[in-house]
């Protein structure tokens, strides 16, 4: 078993990720979902999450070896950047959604240099919209933001290409298409409801996976 299968099977057993295809969540957008995912849970359940931050520690150090700080996106991604910036022994802060409108109207959170080789810490990614507004102001700091370490992705269209728009890597410790296959192995779903949330995935604002 590959380590995004056991990190699939991992978010399936604490139940961070739902996948309900006959009763589908509804989005802030309005469109109807069959996947809802809330890896805030992980950090209730100590194995798992220490299971977690040590696949993602690793991630960071084969993938970004030259890091010499880590990010938190607001706020999903901050206990997350915590942890791993503990196992690593290297500074960490966060980027607010938004300036303050008080005191010194921070929006990047902990002390960060030019030039400063940054990785941002992600829980999700989905359209790619909340990380690149954590990017753009480590950019516009000067930071040299090498890359994002997320712990699962839906693979959108969208969400690729925004990223891929503003230069922005990323690398996921799992993502949908894994996920749905252990989801079918294990029976949380039906394989016909592989196909439904895959054609989701591939087109969200088409409710035809609904049929």
């Amino acid at each position: 078993m590959t380590p995004k299968h056991e990190i699939a099977k991992t978010l399936l057993k604490i139940k961070a990720v739902f996948l309900r295809p006959d009763e589908p969540f509804t989005w802030a957008s309005g469109i109807k979902s069959p996947i809802y995912c809330d890896n805030r849970l992980i950090l209730s359940y100590p194995n798992e999450r220490n299971f977690i931050e040590d696949a993602m520690t690793e991630s960071v150090k084969n993938f970004y070896p030259d890091v010499e700080i880590l990010m938190g996106t607001s706020t999903a991604g901050i206990a997350h950047a915590a942890l791993i910036a503990e196992r690593l022994n290297l500074p960490m802060g966060y980027v607010r959604g938004s300036a303050k409108d008080h005191g010194r109207k921070n929006q990047i959170e902990g002390k960060i240099s030019a030039n400063q080789k940054v990785v941002v810490i992600e829980d999700l990614i989905s359209t790619g919209g909340s990380v690149i507004e954590c990017v753009e102001p480590l950019r516009e700091a000067g930071a040299n933001v090498l890359g994002i370490i997320s712990i699962f992705t839906y693979g959108m269209k969208k969400g690729l290409e925004k990223l891929a728009a503003n230069n922005v890597e990323n690398h996921s410790l799992c993502d949908l298409d894994t996920l749905v296959n252990v989801a079918v192995d294990e029976n949380y779903i039906k394989p016909d409801d592989k196909l439904r949330l895959l054609k989701f995935r591939d087109n969200p604002s088409d409710e035809s996976w609904r049929q």
